[in-house]
């Protein structure tokens, strides 16, 4: 599943053609992808003025000038293509490890757009979904009701997670990979930061703050962590994992720069350390770590 950078890649890419264009074409050519499209799906879009391409968590939000908002979620193997205008090369929007190679079988949703360009949504595996909501209360909607602080945001504090996480028993990767503390913060991102934080994925997350309820030194080094391994994984293109490709068609390079993902039985990056990476599984998904400088 694309991950936060990837997402923010996708939008950056996709915003230019998108924003202040009408939706001039609209093929649905299929029922449904996890979930039957909305109501009058097509009725609904069609004529309507794209306003912004924005991001909540993993989520792609474009707003309408109708009052409604598209919400597109990419699931597993989802991916855009842009093509800027009829004599441009189709080009996907990020880059995907797993590639399933776009086959046009698998070509779900096709948007024309009055100043030429056009997207295409591809989904082999169908675990994505389109959804529309009231632009003034998405706040409200179930996909985003019970969604924590965006890890980017200024509210993704140092006592912000030291009171998410006080008295808390779980495992440190479980709480942040937990989407009702941060939003969009997913396993890649977790285990680099962690890594670069100095902070075991087995350390219990309570940890994170102090008797008194205030942020421990801890949470004082991993604030600025996670919004550093995200910060450089949206400026290197995200990372080229699974199924995952931009806009222009480049890969993202931040898989170059990884420090223990995917790195199990390789030495650990820390100068001085001497340690090796190691794998454990936590809640069905892959951690990596270096078992020796991260305590």
């Amino acid at each position: 599943m694309p991950e936060l950078p990837e997402v923010e890649t996708i939008r950056r890419g996709l915003a230019p053609a998108l924003e202040g264009a009408t939706i001039a074409q609209l093929e649905i050519r299929r029922p449904d992808l996890r979930y039957p499209f909305p109501e009058r799906f097509t009725g609904r879009l069609m004529g309507q003025r794209i306003e912004s391409v924005t991001r909540r968590a993993k989520y792609l939000l474009l707003a309408l000038s109708g009052g409604e908002t598209l919400i597109i979620h990419l699931g597993m193997s989802g991916r855009l293509s842009l093509r800027k205008g009829q004599a441009d090369e189709v080009k996907t929007v990020g880059e995907y490890i797993y590639n399933t190679g776009a086959l046009p079988q698998h070509d779900h949703v096709f948007i024309g757009l009055s100043n030429g360009a056009s997207v295409v949504y591809n989904d082999p595996r169908r675990f994505g979904f389109m959804l529309l909501a009231e632009s003034g209360s998405l706040a409200d909607h179930k996909a985003f009701a019970g969604l924590g602080v965006e890890p980017l945001s200024p509210g993704l504090t140092s006592n912000y997670l030291a009171a998410k996480a006080a008295g808390k028993s779980a495992d440190m990767k479980s709480f942040l990979l937990d989407q009702r503390i941060v939003g969009g913060l997913g396993n890649i991102y977790v285990a680099e930061a962690l890594f670069r934080s100095g902070i075991s994925p087995r350390r219990t997350a309570g940890t994170l703050a102090r008797a008194n309820g205030s942020p421990s030194n801890r949470a004082e080094k991993l604030v600025p962590m996670i919004k550093d391994v995200l910060e450089d994984a949206i400026a290197a293109g995200g990372s080229s994992l699974r199924d995952y490709r931009h806009t222009d068609g480049n890969e993202g390079r931040f898989q170059e720069a990884f420090a223990v993902y995917g790195r199990e039985g390789q030495p650990c990056v820390r100068p001085g350390c001497g340690g090796t990476v190691k794998r454990l599984v936590q809640a069905q998904r892959s951690t990596f770590y270096c078992g020796d400088c991260q305590r």
